[in-house]
């Protein structure tokens, strides 16, 4: 399968590529950071270097490589988690636009084969970020997409490098071993990707 991966050089991103190479998957791997375009080559990807939301570039993009499937695993979060109220309206807009752009992209693709998966989350969102999450899943699942709505990522990279989270959580490695599987799932879906105690 062809798989357009947008968030490729991100904490899941990283961790996604090498599984699907290795499940002899072709994988593009979009990035907003020409300086990380080197690692996503040298990973076995092609990168794609594009802002999510310059449209046109984005349908381009997608065109060009034709995929099977593309997985949106894009955020805008700060490296601070003490910062993510006051950077909030960032990520609404990538949920909204972002994602927006990459489905209008995939919706344009010939063949019947589209598919479409999205990063969401498994926990209560404060205010408008609850509205954009919402509307963000509402399109997808309306696309006929998966939405894979993920507990708190911990381990390596994550805001939670040595502690546990509180439930729902998942391992950052474990989130991507099941991503990889959701590629199988039946449309439209919804699939929370979460430890089993923390559901």
């Amino acid at each position: 399968m062809r798989i357009f991966v947008a968030g490729g050089s991100g904490v899941i991103g990283i961790r996604l590529l090498p599984l699907l190479l290795a499940d002899g998957h072709v994988v593009a791997a979009m990035t907003r950071s020409a300086e990380k375009a080197g690692a996503l080559r040298a990973a076995g990807a092609e990168p794609v270097v594009s802002d999510v939301f310059d449209a046109p570039a984005v349908h381009a993009a997608v065109a060009g490589f034709a995929p099977d499937a593309v997985v949106n695993e894009l955020t805008d979060l700060p490296d601070d988690p003490e910062h993510i109220g006051a950077t909030a309206q960032r990520n609404i807009r990538m949920r909204r636009e972002g994602t927006g752009n990459l489905l209008a992209a995939t919706v344009a693709l010939p063949g019947a084969r589209r598919r479409f998966v999205v990063q969401s989350v498994a926990w209560e969102l404060p205010g408008e970020a609850a509205v954009a999450a919402a509307d963000q899943e509402r399109a997808v699942l309306d696309f006929g997409g998966v939405v894979l709505r993920y507990g708190q990522f911990y381990g390596p990279g994550t805001y939670w490098e040595t502690e546990v989270p509180p439930p729902p959580r998942i391992h950052i490695d474990e989130a991507a071993r099941r991503t990889v599987a959701a590629l199988d799932a039946e449309p439209p879906a919804v699939i929370e990707v979460v430890e089993p105690d923390a559901a």
